[in-house]
Formats: C-alpha cells, sequence, structure tokens
C-alpha cells in the first residue's frame, strides 16, 4: 500500500505513543483498583479492630436468647454498636456473633429495621474470613451476598473472647461498586485524553519531520544544479524516494545526523540531570525517615528507662523501693555460697517521727524524710545500697561486709543524722537515728536475716533510742 510517508509516519507514532500511554494507563489503572480495593479492606479491618476494643467478651456471655434483650448490658452494647455505625456512613452495619463449635450466632445486631438479626439467631452464610475473624483480624477478599444484601465485611476478635466472639463490620456494595465506577470513569477519560494527546503528537511530529525532509530534498537539489541560494517549493508525491534520489547525488547529509546525535546527548543529559535530582530528593526522604527513626526509639528507651526507675524507686525519697531491696538482697544470698564473703543489713528508724507529722503536718513529715534520704545516701559507699523500707524506717544492704564494718557505719549515719539540722517551718530541728545490725550467714532465710535486724533495731528503742543495736 504505497501512502505520503507524512501519513506513514503519523500513523506509526500515533500507534506507538497510543500503546504507551495506553499500557501506562493500564498498569496506573489496574494499580489504582488494587489499592482501591487494598484500601476499602484496611479500613474496614482497622475500623473492625478499633470497635472491637471497646466491647468485652465476658459482658455477653448472658446474652443467649431473644429473651435477653432486656437485659441492660445488651441495649448498652447495641445503642454503643449503633454509635459506632453512625460515626461512619460507609458502614451499612455492625454486629457481634458468638461461635459455639462450628456454628455461629448472632449477640447483637445494630439494624434499626425488622430485619434485625436478635440474639441466638444462626448464622449460615460462613465464609472463610469471617471464621477466621473470631482469632485475628480479617476482612473478606470479595463482595459477599446474603439475606440482608450484598456487602463487604471486616472482622475482629474481642477483647477476652478466646476465640468465641468477633465483632463484624458490613460495608455495602453498591457504595463498593460505586467507588470502583468512579475510578473506572476517571481511567476512561485517562485514554481519552491520550487518544487526543497522541493524534497532536503524532501529527506534531510527523509534519516537523515531513517538511524538513521535503526542504531537505529541494535543498539537495538545489545544490546539485549549482542553485546554493535557490528555495525550491515543497514537491508532492512519495517524499521517501525523493529522499533517497537527493541522498544519491549529496552525501553531506552526515551533517544533519551528527547534529540529530547531539540533540539525543542534550536530552540523556537532561535525563540524567533529573534521575540524579529524584535520587537527592529520595536519599533526603530516607534520611529524615531514619532520624524521626531514631528520635522515636531514644524517646521508648528513655520511657522504658523511667518507668523501670518508677517500678523500683519509692516516690517520696528515690530510694529503692522494698521490693527492689529484696531483689538485691536474694542476690547476694544467692552469691554467698560462691564467694563466702559476708554482707551486712542495717534497719534504721528516725525516733519521735511521729511527733513531727503531729505537731508540724505530714508535708513537714515528708520533707524531713526526704532529707534523711539524702543524708543517708552521701554517707554510704557507691556500692551500698539504701532503700526506704516503710514509713520512717530505712534499710541499708552493705555488700562484703562483716558485722564490725556494719557497726562502724551505723555509728557514723546515727552520728550524721543526729548532727544535721532540718528546718521546718521556722524551726530547727534535730532528729536522732536508732540502727538494728545484722550480717547474713550461712543457713539464714531472707526473713531470718531481716527479722534479726528488726530484733535489734526493737532492742535499740528500748535502750532509750540514737543507738546501734548489733543482732
Amino acid at each position: 500500500m504505497r501512502l505520503p510517508i507524512q501519513r506513514k509516519l503519523f500513523l506509526s507514532h500515533f500507534v506507538v505513543v497510543l500503546l504507551v500511554s495506553g499500557s501506562i494507563g493500564t498498569y496506573f489503572y489496574l494499580s489504582a483498583a488494587d489499592s482501591l480495593m487494598s484500601s476499602l479492606q484496611a479500613r474496614l479491618q482497622n475500623s473492625a479492630a478499633l470497635v472491637s476494643q471497646a466491647l468485652n467478651a465476658k459482658d455477653l456471655d448472658a446474652i443467649r436468647e431473644e429473651s435477653d434483650q432486656q437485659l441492660p448490658v445488651y441495649q448498652e452494647y447495641l445503642e454503643l454498636l449503633r454509635t459506632f455505625r453512625r460515626t461512619n456512613p460507609d458502614i451499612a452495619y455492625l454486629y457481634v456473633m458468638r461461635r459455639v463449635g462450628d456454628r455461629v450466632f448472632f449477640v447483637i445486631d445494630s439494624d434499626e429495621t425488622k430485619a434485625q438479626a436478635l440474639p441466638g439467631r444462626e448464622y449460615t452464610s460462613l465464609v472463610p474470613a469471617l471464621l477466621e475473624g473470631f482469632s485475628r483480624a480479617a476482612v473478606d477478599d470479595a463482595i459477599q451476598t446474603d439475606e440482608w444484601g450484598a456487602f463487604m465485611s471486616g472482622y475482629s476478635p474481642l477483647n477476652n473472647g478466646a476465640g468465641e466472639y468477633l465483632v463484624g463490620m458490613d460495608m455495602r456494595a453498591a457504595e463498593v461498586q460505586q467507588k470502583f465506577r468512579q475510578l473506572r470513569i476517571s481511567g476512561i477519560l485517562s485514554l481519552m485524553a491520550a487518544i487526543i494527546l497522541a493524534l497532536l503528537f503524532s501529527r506534531l511530529l510527523s509534519s516537523h519531520f515531513v517538511n524538513r525532509v521535503q526542504l531537505l530534498i529541494s535543498r539537495c537539489y538545489a545544490i546539485v544544479k549549482g542553485g546554493l541560494e535557490e528555495n525550491p517549493a515543497l514537491r508532492t508525491g512519495d517524499e521517501l524516494d525523493s529522499l533517497i534520489n537527493a541522498f544519491d547525488s549529496m552525501s553531506n547529509h552526515l551533517v544533519e545526523s551528527l547534529k540529530q546525535n547531539q540533540q539525543t546527548a542534550e536530552a540523556l543529559k537532561l535525563s540524567r540531570a533529573g534521575l540524579e535530582l529524584r535520587v537527592q530528593e529520595r536519599t533526603r526522604e530516607l534520611l529524615e525517615l531514619n532520624s524521626q527513626l531514631v528520635h522515636e526509639i531514644g524517646e521508648r528507651k528513655r520511657a522504658e528507662v523511667a518507668l523501670a526507675k518508677a517500678a523500683s524507686s519509692d516516690p517520696l525519697t528515690g530510694l529503692l523501693n522494698r521490693r527492689a531491696v529484696i531483689e538485691h538482697l536474694e542476690y547476694q544470698m544467692v552469691r554467698y555460697p560462691r564467694n563466702g564473703v559476708p554482707f551486712a543489713l542495717l534497719l534504721c528508724d528516725l525516733d519521735h517521727f511521729k511527733l513531727i507529722n503531729d505537731v508540724h503536718g505530714h508535708n513537714a513529715g515528708d520533707q524531713v524524710l526526704k532529707r534523711v534520704a539524702d543524708r543517708l545516701r552521701e554517707s554510704v559507699r557507691a556500692q551500698d545500697l539504701v532503700a526506704r523500707w516503710g514509713g520512717e524506717e530505712f534499710l541499708l544492704l552493705l555488700p562484703d561486709t562483716d558485722l564490725n564494718g556494719g557497726l562502724v557505719v551505723a555509728e557514723k549515719l546515727c552520728k550524721r543524722v543526729a548532727n544535721s539540722v532540718y528546718p521546718v517551718s521556722d524551726e530547727q530541728l534535730h532528729l536522732t537515728l536508732s540502727i538494728g545490725v545484722t550480717v547474713y550467714m550461712h543457713g539464714r532465710t531472707l526473713d531470718d536475716c531481716i527479722k534479726s535486724a528488726d530484733d535489734a533495731l526493737y532492742e535499740a528503742k528500748h535502750r532509750g533510742r540514737n543507738c546501734v543495736v548489733a543482732a
């Protein structure tokens, strides 16, 4: 079929552009459809999981039959499901189901029409996603149909459900299909735009190329004839045949090829620059994301440290609490059989502390306890542990310390507390400390050791306070 080269070029460019744009459009349409389906499924699954967190399966055990509609818990949870449904116009129904063996029954249904499923009604249209929803969050792969209509549903197990309860959420199929219909309309409009652009682009390319070819042909013939300044009129017919005849007479067409090569190199250079720019932008985004992740990890670690400290510290004095110091005592007891090094235990009590609370108030008493805690902490070694045992009592664990060493430390503490001044309101109070000292010996239990120190403390109180007594 003999056609002018302009028409051949136009048709070839049109077909190529249309194929490329159509392929790209089809790819993006399929990707958008898949993304829309994934988005709908994720919304259903996440929404069902969110609603399930507000429901407690243990509250629903009493709802078994239609007559249980009058139960307050049924009315409360029914209104809660309906409230959730009204907040999201995309959701048609919310319901709770119970699984008994291989059978599934309705517990609560948010439907406000006569078609509402009452408690104890069996649901027979079982699908894999629904059964999976009793153990973990799940969503339908496609639109499902039952007596209430066609829907896409998401499911999630309830708290304390033990695999027997789930909450279901239905989105009407018409709404899902409407979203896909809008996507198809957008795809058709994009295809029509691609066809129009292909027509314009192909016409522009073919006209531009053929016009240059015609000018080149005329110029070549003019040069052969010696008319260097002549600009012959454009010829008609098969331009390709005329171009071949002209190139047989003129070999300097390589200049035009060189010009085209330069244009191609420039286009490649611009493309490379654009690619480098996109790589830089993506690299910057990744660096920002990495910085954000590092910050979040640091915040989480700091929170974990704060929680661990709060769990093992007395909130008033900042000392170790009873539970934390007991763990350290148990560790020292396990360590003792291996190295045979003793450790001392000091049980301290502030003398006449109740009088401070009675006269000056509990806030003043708290301030005194904090200052005494600071004095004790400052008076011992770095490896020694100071804990608030309870009320105005403090317990000190002295690792690698025998009874004599414990007595020396106890006397030091008594003097430090007695020689310190504790300002309360407009007064300067002086306090004293009674201390019972004991050391751990092989074969003793932790309770025996603590009771021994407590007995010694009682003896120190009996001797007139402000003294140290060894067990």
